[in-house]
């Protein structure tokens, strides 16, 4: 179980990294829409090269000129994924918290059984001695007793 355990921890990490990169998509997408209404004028762009999305060699700008960027950025879906994607984050961050609590709880219940059970074959070694050191005494005792009679 701790093997597995860890297992599943590691696939979680792994979910709880991917899940935060388009977290931090969303979030630099924000933040240059929020800049664009703030600052009227400025042609302000998102470069989609620098996420993966499209390759090196085609240059695909998003900015804030354009009539479907300030769609984009006026339209309740956008603040909806994003809010979604922050708690898938936040479920993947709580599931790996969950995964090494359950592991270390799992560790130390498999430490405290093999610890008991060393004691307890600790505990029947000695009774059998005590029980081997009672028979020897009660037999010179009546081998004491049979002497005098």
């Amino acid at each position: 179980f701790i093997m597995l355990t860890y297992i599943f921890m590691l696939a979680w990490l792994g979910v709880t990294a991917f899940t935060s990169l388009p977290v931090y998509m969303y979030f630099n997408l924000w933040t240059i829409c929020r800049n664009a209404t703030v600052v009227d004028g400025a042609n302000l762009c998102l470069d989609l090269r620098q996420y993966g999305i499209v390759t090196i060699g085609e240059e695909k700008k998003v900015c804030t000129t354009s009539e479907s960027f300030i769609k984009m950025c006026d339209s309740n879906e956008l603040n909806m994924t994003f809010h979604l994607f922050i708690v898938a984050l936040a479920g993947a961050g709580a599931a790996v918290i969950a995964m090494v609590h359950y592991l270390m709880v799992l560790s130390a219940n498999w430490a405290y059984v093999k610890d008991a059970c060393r004691m307890q074959k600790y505990e029947d070694i000695k009774s059998k001695e005590e029980q081997e050191l009672h028979d020897i005494h009660s037999t010179r005792s009546k081998e004491r007793l049979n002497a005098y009679t």
